[in-house]
């Protein structure tokens, strides 16, 4: 092979991988029944990711965001329609979907080095032992903890749990990684620092891991995200926009507040999500 045959090849791979889909949800519709009879989160969903994207899904309380997230990772099957995660229908909870909690959801009796340890344990039946210390070890030097390796939970920060799950969830290697409003707890400084400790893992994998994020935070969305899902109020929420973020990458938090593109995209999800709730003049 010639090395002009050899670019078009890595062009052409380029090409199907920009084009490879992470998660198709299919008309989803996603009902429960209760006593007062049935109550519908969200209805008639469509939306489609690529691998290697971030996503983020904002909308007021209500409207359904953890309900979308619930249905990819299979805590939550659909009333109607179908998630597709990889090629294969969502049918339950997987080892290739990550999934980390604003409250942290790490094992209080269990040390910051044996919460990683344990989930790596369970997903990689196949590794020895030392592999799966060494595993731990990186994802943990990773998020900055290796001097409170041997720490309980109670003895940590917010921040600092929240890089526990988060390194958790990376080291067990999924190509999708779930987020429902991990940082909304945090203050303003740790957040930024998670921020930015996340777009590090993201990059470790050569962006090819999807990451969808539920927030209520616009700044966080338009930071992190290469596109984001406006949701209507519920309930039968749906979808009310999808407004791509044209800003390149790497993004500088300082720089990009005062670029045109961040201004305009932060105006128009303002604009998407506040439209019904201006003050009118009496």
């Amino acid at each position: 092979m010639t090395s002009i045959d050899k670019a078009v090849h890595f062009e052409a791979d380029i090409k199907n991988k920009v084009k490879e889909v992470a998660i198709d949800m299919k008309n989803v519709t996603v009902s429960f029944k209760g006593s007062k009879g049935t109550f519908t989160a969200v209805k008639d969903i469509d939306l489609q990711i690529k691998r290697g994207e971030i996503v983020a899904i904002i909308g007021h309380s209500g409207c359904g965001k953890s309900t979308l997230m619930n249905t990819i990772s299979g805590m939550v099957l659909p009333s109607e329609g179908e998630v597709i995660a990889n090629g294969n229908v969502v049918k339950g909870p997987g080892p290739d979907r990550g999934i980390v909690f604003q409250n942290y959801s790490l094992l209080p009796w269990l040390t910051v080095y044996r919460n990683i340890f344990e989930a790596v344990d369970s997903v990689f039946k196949d590794k020895s032992t030392t592999e799966k210390h060494e595993i731990v070890d990186h994802f943990i030097q990773m998020v900055n903890l290796t001097p409170h390796k041997d720490k309980l939970p109670s003895q940590l920060s917010g921040g600092m749990k929240q890089r526990v799950a988060i390194a958790r969830a990376f080291a067990i290697n999924p190509s999708i990684l779930l987020l429902d409003e991990p940082f909304g707890a945090l203050d303003a400084l740790t957040k930024g620092s998670m921020h930015i400790e996340l777009l590090k893992l993201w990059n470790l994998d050569n962006r090819n891991k999807t990451i969808v994020m539920v927030t209520h935070d616009i700044e966080e969305a338009i930071f992190l995200s290469d596109k984001v899902v406006v949701m209507n109020n519920g309930p039968a929420a749906t979808i009310k926009e999808i407004v791509e973020i044209n800003i390149p990458r790497p993004r500088n938090k300082k720089d990009i507040a005062h670029d045109p593109e961040y201004m305009r995209v932060h105006d128009q999800l303002l604009s998407l999500l506040f439209d019904k709730f201006s003050i009118e003049d009496e």
